[in-house]
């Protein structure tokens, strides 16, 4: 970070996010004009504010923020916090206070632990060269037809960010991909489609699968808190089908942006050189049984927060998995998701737990009066505006918490549940969040191809615009009329 970076951040913006929360939280709470807000209520909005400012403008780290933000929380509304913020001038307790081990338990969110799973299945497979073995397989049905290279990249790429992490699967591929781009002559675009292919695949194929993607996880899991769960079988269901058109539009508008001349291209991933040990198996026999289980949850009755903790337990007890590995789990991840829940725990109705913020919201605003599609349209490109700039993850921990709320005062609207209902609205703003990479910045993934020095920025936008509006438009009509969730 420069000098004048830091400088504009920790002595310009830091003061101003803080001063404008203590502000919103210290005004009266007429101030807000919901009629009945809490004192817990106001500041929770104050958090709110905090959190969204911080992550904005990544004053400091974006999982750092949700540390704090679940520090506070445990000061400020909890029944353990500080106990004269804790009571009213009459010394008694205060509506709402939330019970300190219910925001704690942010940070083992069933969620969280269905994520903290399939990382561990994702460092197994590049330890044991489960990774590469896969690629290798299925990258061979597409033979030297360049445009079939490219689906094939697009293919491959889009089923491993499904189980592994985004940004690991683009960094291997860039691995695999890089000898092929440095044969390409001078002037063929080709190249450029085969860089750009390795963000959109990472970018699309999370959708597919609840660990794909944290803010598919963050939708998931806020609607648990309302009643409405999604199995890992029953969003892998919905969404791999949606995963399999986008991968289609992507190889069909690469194809035309930036067409081969190249007529033969060859992709030669070396052989897994790791040894084989009985260790291995236990990898790829552990890798399938938990996909297995995850994909008959209807049948086992076993949650996929459940299962993703087995793998875990198997590797760890052979000894597979070791205090070496433990390193290389995404930490940060984890507590920024977790930072997010806790929000969300915050917006509960006070029979939950939370502090009632949420129903206030409802009650205050005539949802059941406003336009369905424009909701649909408005949380979308806020969402998907929002993630091009700051962490598609604190984008929707920020923006799905507000929205299950949006969505509960729609219900009055008899119509509301013909576009999909709540279960919709929300995991419709996940799926913008994945859908936002218009730059370099947008998404780790877009970073890592940039690196090449093959994509210019208005390459990567105008590729990234066009597949986010269809993007955008077919996940709105896929979610809410042609593959609905169950109600």
């Amino acid at each position: 970070m420069s000098s004048s970076k830091f400088n504009v951040k920790y002595c310009v913006l830091l003061p101003l996010v803080l001063i404008l929360t203590v502000f919103l939280m210290l005004v009266p709470t007429t101030f807000f004009g919901i009629e009945g807000l809490t004192v817990l209520q106001q500041r929770t909005i104050a958090l709110f504010v905090f959190a969204a400012l911080m992550w904005i403008f990544e004053i400091i780290p974006s999982w750092t923020t949700s540390v704090a933000v679940i520090v506070l929380s445990l000061l400020l509304l909890s029944n353990k916090g500080l106990g004269f913020l804790m009571v009213d001038a009459a010394g008694q307790k205060l509506e709402g206070t939330m019970t300190y081990t219910k925001l704690m338990s942010a940070f083992a969110d069933p969620v969280v632990m269905l994520f903290l799973g399939g990382f561990a299945l994702a460092i197994m497979a590049q330890k044991y060269g489960l990774d590469v073995t896969l690629a290798r397989f299925l990258l061979k049905p597409f033979g030297t037809n360049p445009k079939m290279v490219l689906l094939g990249f697009l293919s491959v790429i889009a089923i491993f960010s499904m189980f592994m992490s985004n940004t690991a699967t683009a960094a291997m591929m860039l691995a695999f991909l890089a000898p092929v781009l440095a044969t390409f002559p001078d002037g063929d675009k080709g190249k450029i489609a085969l860089a750009l292919s390795i963000p959109i695949a990472a970018n699309i194929g999370g959708i597919g699968t609840t660990i794909g993607t944290p803010p598919n996880g963050t939708a998931v899991s806020n609607l648990e808190t309302i009643g409405l769960s999604i199995s890992f079988g029953e969003w892998a269901i919905h969404m791999i089908p949606f995963v399999v058109i986008m991968i289609l539009v992507a190889w069909v508008v690469l194809q035309f942006m930036f067409p081969f001349s190249t007529k033969k291209l060859v992709v030669n991933i070396p052989e897994n050189t790791k040894p084989t040990t009985w260790r291995t198996y236990l990898v790829w026999i552990t890798f399938a049984a938990t996909i297995l289980l995850w994909a008959t949850e209807s049948l086992t009755h076993i949650s996929s927060n459940i299962v993703a903790l087995v793998p875990l337990a198997i590797f760890v007890c052979t000894g597979t998995f070791d205090k070496e590995d433990i390193k290389q789990i995404d930490w940060s991840v984890l507590w920024l998701v977790a930072g997010g829940f806790a929000l969300g725990y915050a917006m509960l109705d006070i029979s939950k737990g939370g502090t009632g913020l949420g129903a206030a919201l409802v009650n205050a605003i005539p949802f059941g009066e406003m336009s369905i599609v424009l909701v649909f349209a408005v949380a979308g490109l806020v969402c998907y505006i929002l993630s091009n700039f700051i962490s598609n993850s604190a984008t929707a921990a920020l923006l799905i918490p507000i929205l299950l709320y949006v969505s509960q005062g729609l219900a009055e609207n008899p119509a509301f549940a013909g576009f999909g209902g709540t279960k919709a609205m929300v995991c419709f703003v996940a799926i913008c969040a994945s859908l936002a990479m218009l730059m370099p910045i947008s998404t780790p993934p877009n970073a890592i191809a940039f690196s090449t020095g093959l994509i210019k920025t208005k390459d990567m936008l105008k590729v990234g615009a066009v597949i986010g509006v269809v993007g955008l438009i077919l996940g709105f009509f896929w979610l809410t009329k042609i593959f609905p969730f169950a109600a």
